[in-house]
C-alpha cells in the first residue's frame, strides 16, 4: 500500500538532513517504515494476499540494507533513526 504525498512530505521534513534533502538514508528508511506499517495492517485483514506479503518482505529487506549501510557509515545517525522510528536492533 502506498502512502500519500502529504505523509511523504511530512516524513521528508522530519528526517531530512538539510532543507533540500529528499533522498538521504534516513528519509528512505522512514518512508519504507511507513509503507511497511500500512502493508502490515492490510495483511491483518487480508491474510491470503500473497503478492502483498511478498512486497512486504521486499520492503523489509530494502530497509534492512539501508540500515546496515547507515550503521557502517555513521553510528550516531543510525541510532538516532532507530530511536525515532521505534525499531528494534
Amino acid at each position: 500500500m502506498s502512502i500519500s504525498k502529504v505523509k511523504k512530505k511530512e516524513l521528508r521534513e522530519k528526517f531530512a538532513l538539510h532543507s533540500t534533502d529528499s533522498s538521504s538514508s534516513e528519509v528512505q528508511v522512514a518512508v519504507f517504515s511507513e509503507r511497511i506499517k500500512n502493508l502490515t495492517a492490510h495483511l491483518g485483514k487480508h491474510k491470503k494476499d500473497q503478492s502483498s506479503k511478498r512486497g512486504l518482505l521486499q520492503l523489509v529487506m530494502q530497509r534492512r540494507k539501508l540500515l546496515d549501510y547507515l550503521k557502517s557509515e555513521d553510528q550516531g545517525r543510525y541510532k538516532k533513526i532507530i530511536k525515532a522510528l521505534g525499531l528494534r536492533r
